[in-house]
Parts: C-alpha cells; sequence; structure tokens
C-alpha cells in the first residue's frame, strides 16, 4: 500500500512540477510578448518624435536660408564695385552653399534714377512773333559792330548770353538773306562769372556736342531741323525751344524768355543741314528789366 500510495504520490508532483514549469515558461512567453510590444510602441513613439523633429527643422530651414540670403544681399550693397551694365554678381552662402545671381542693371538703374534726381527743372516756353520789317531791321543791323555775321554751310554757330543782375529776361531778333535758318534756344545752369556774350562755331552740331566736357555718351542730338531737333548735352542744360527750321528771310523772327534763374542762354543758329549755302544772318540779343 505504502509502495501504491507512493507511486501515486509521485505522478501527482510529477503533475504539479509539469503544471509549474509550464506555468513559469508561460508567463515568460507572456513577459516577452508584453515587452516586445513595449518595444514596439517605443520605437513608434521615437519615429514620431523624429518625424516631427524633421518637419520642424524642414519649416526652419527656408527661414534660415532666407536670413542667410538677406545677410548675403546687405553685405554686397555695402560694397560696390564699379561694374558696367549687363555684369552678374554671383554670391554663394558659405552656410547652405546657395547660390545668388545678381544683375548689375539693378545698381545701374539705381544710378540713373539719381540721375533722374539731378536733372534741372524744366523750363517754360519763349514767347514769339515775327515783324515784316526785314529791310529796316537789316539796315539798323548791318550798322552793329557785331549785328552781322555768315553761318558757313554745315556750320552751327551759339550765341551764348549769360544772364545779366540788372535784367529779368532775354529778347532776340534775328533774320537770314534770300535762305532759312534753324534756330532753337537752351539754358546751361551754371554759374554766371562773366556777363560778355561769346559766340562759339562748330562745323557741326554732332561736334559741337562733342566739345561739351561732360556730353552723355550716345545722347547727340537727333532728329532733322525741319522736324525740330533735340540736343541732349551736359544734364545741367534744359531746353527752352528746340531747334526748327525758321522763315527768316521772309520775317524777322523774335521773341523773349523770362530768366529762369542764373546761368547761360544758348541762342543756337543751325545751317548743318545745308551742304552748299551759306546764310548771311542778323541778329541783335539784348535783355529787359
Amino acid at each position: 500500500e505504502n509502495e501504491d500510495s507512493a507511486q501515486k504520490t509521485e505522478p501527482a508532483d510529477q503533475l504539479v512540477d509539469s503544471l509549474e514549469s509550464s506555468t513559469s515558461q508561460s508567463g515568460l512567453q507572456i513577459g516577452s510578448l508584453v515587452s516586445a510590444g513595449a518595444t514596439e510602441d517605443l520605437k513608434e513613439e521615437a519615429g514620431t518624435l523624429e518625424d516631427q523633429e524633421v518637419a520642424e527643422l524642414e519649416e526652419k530651414l527656408p527661414d534660415q536660408i532666407q536670413s542667410l540670403k538677406e545677410e548675403a544681399v546687405v553685405r554686397i550693397a555695402n560694397y560696390h564695385v564699379p561694374q558696367g551694365a549687363g555684369d552678374i554678381v554671383m554670391i554663394q552662402s558659405d552656410h547652405t552653399g546657395a547660390v545668388d545671381i545678381l544683375s548689375a542693371e539693378l545698381e545701374t538703374a539705381d544710378l540713373l534714377g539719381e540721375q533722374r534726381k539731378a536733372q534741372p527743372p524744366r523750363l517754360a516756353p519763349p514767347t514769339m512773333w515775327t515783324t515784316e520789317k526785314m529791310k529796316e531791321f537789316k539796315a539798323k543791323m548791318g550798322k552793329e559792330k557785331n549785328g552781322r555775321m555768315v553761318v558757313k554751310r554745315g556750320e552751327v554757330v551759339t550765341v551764348r548770353v549769360p544772364t545779366h543782375p540788372d535784367g529779368k529776361c532775354i529778347c532776340w531778333e534775328f533774320a537770314t538773306d534770300d535762305y532759312d535758318i534753324g534756330f532753337g534756344v537752351y539754358f546751361d545752369w551754371t554759374t554766371v562769372t562773366s556777363t560778355a556774350i561769346t559766340v562759339q562755331v562748330s562745323e557741326s552740331s554732332d561736334e559741337e556736342d562733342e566739345e561739351e566736357e561732360e556730353e552723355i555718351e550716345g545722347l547727340a542730338p537727333v532728329g532733322d531741323v525741319e522736324r525740330g531737333s533735340k540736343s541732349y548735352l551736359r544734364n545741367r542744360y534744359g531746353e527752352i525751344m528746340p531747334v526748327y527750321r525758321r522763315n527768316s528771310h521772309r520775317e524777322v523772327q523774335a521773341g523773349s524768355h523770362e530768366y529762369p534763374g542764373e546761368g547761360i542762354y544758348l541762342l543756337k543758329f543751325d545751317n548743318s543741314y545745308s551742304l552748299l549755302r551759306n546764310k548771311t544772318l542778323f541778329f541783335h540779343v539784348y535783355y529787359t528789366s
């Protein structure tokens, strides 16, 4: 009986041991499953955080690049290098390696803007009239010392008349023999050092402009005298009346203009369009108060 009970007890103990071992194994399996699930959750959370950080960096990166570009532009704007129109400046950032291309035409545009600001004010047009007393006028000017001159073919004669401190208005009269002549009036905004009237003769309107010290290159007088050619000389020059052909051989051409300020009037008698004929010019210039 004792042997039987021992035999019966032994399987029961084995059963308990097997149950305990199986329970412990299942516990280990459950623990491993739980730990595996926690690991997956941690990985997902880490991945989510990483994605958020990347997104934030991507959002901040354009702003940083833009700020770096602005800094580079400010630095290059503070350092001006003489350049011609059409030149290109390439700027590479030390931080991002990005390259910006700037055109020197922007700087040229700024310079043109400054030049426009430096332009003199627009001048009022002159008062013009004509008289039919040709013989009387020619006879009177023929007796004057400087009242008669010859404008040769292809020439331009410029009479420079400074403003007078006692005057407020300039007046002119002129006539020609047999043929017409071109005539226009300009004003030089410059300091008057002498009230003497001077005469300048040039071979053509183009050559006259080349003699100007501060001529703006490429802006020589254009157009036919019959249509009114405009003279673009120094930026301190103002146009009162463009050069047109006048019927000065039929009527005395006269006019006046009120002083816009201190400067020199330029009365241009243009015979550059004539290839064959010289013109005899009678003229009278004076001021009134």
